[in-house]
Order: structure tokens, then sequence, then C-alpha cells
């Protein structure tokens, strides 16, 4: 059995969230019951935990999340997929980023929390900001 990353996310609307992860994931999930939903995708090697957040608790995104693909043809596979399952993205192609050159693409989750499906294109002898002037610290990224 390959090893798995847990991801458990407390979400404020738990059919908002399978329906925004189904899209992302291209995946349905492997459970999925009134207040627990768990994915097992093809995309990476991750189980994906959503459970409604307590009355009144705060969303609690991280800083953001990444999928690495092998090649550059694969963010282009995925970025096709997602943007034909009707999700919002923000592309980035070629850019320098944080300490590394990468083609990647942004998409948020209802929570807020910034995902990016990304290659490495290249790694960069020191931190660099993007064309845009930001890096993984924009308005996409929570916290910035």
């Amino acid at each position: 059995m390959t090893s798995l990353v847990h991801l458990h996310f407390h979400v404020r609307d738990l059919k908002a969230s399978r329906a925004f992860y189904e899209k992302f994931l291209g995946a349905r999930p492997v459970k999925a019951l009134d207040d627990y939903v768990k994915f097992l995708p093809s995309i990476a090697p991750i189980n994906l935990a959503l459970t409604p957040a307590k009355e009144g608790a705060p969303s609690s995104p991280a800083g953001h999340l990444g999928i690495q693909v092998e090649t550059p043809h694969a963010v282009q596979e995925h970025l096709t997929r997602v943007k034909a399952a009707g999700l919002d993205v923000r592309e980035e192609q070629g850019v320098n980023c944080c300490h590394a050159n990468q083609d990647k693409f942004w998409v948020q989750d209802p929570d807020g929390r910034a995902w990016e499906i990304y290659h490495l294109n290249y790694d960069l002898p020191a931190k660099a900001e993007s064309k845009s002037g930001a890096c993984c610290a924009d308005a996409l990224c929570p916290g910035s």
C-alpha cells in the first residue's frame, strides 16, 4: 500500500465543500455520510476527510496546500479538467515564486483554503517574487 497524507478539514458547509472537492479532485467520495465525507483521489496520495465545523467555530484555513505533479503537461490536464468543472482558477505559467520557477494554477475551497497544482520547472538560487509582485502570499493565499 502507498502511504497517504491525511488531511482533515472542518468546513462550514459540508455540501458545498463536497461539491468543490469532487470538482477539484476529479473524484467522488469513497464515503459520504450526513456528517462526514472522505476522498481518496487518484490525483495525489491523500486521504481527505471533511466534517462540519462546530457551530460558531471560525474556519481555520492553512496558509495554502498544493499538489506537485510530474510535468507541465499534467498541470495543463488538471487545469483543463478543473475549468471544465466550473471552478474559478488563477493561472500562473512560468512564474518565479519563492525559490523556484513553476507552472501552476490556484483554486480556493468554500472555506478559503487556497490550493495549487504545480510543476517545479527549476530551482532558483534565491527567493524570487512572481511577475505580479506576489508569491504564495497573495489574495488567494489566506493570511496574506
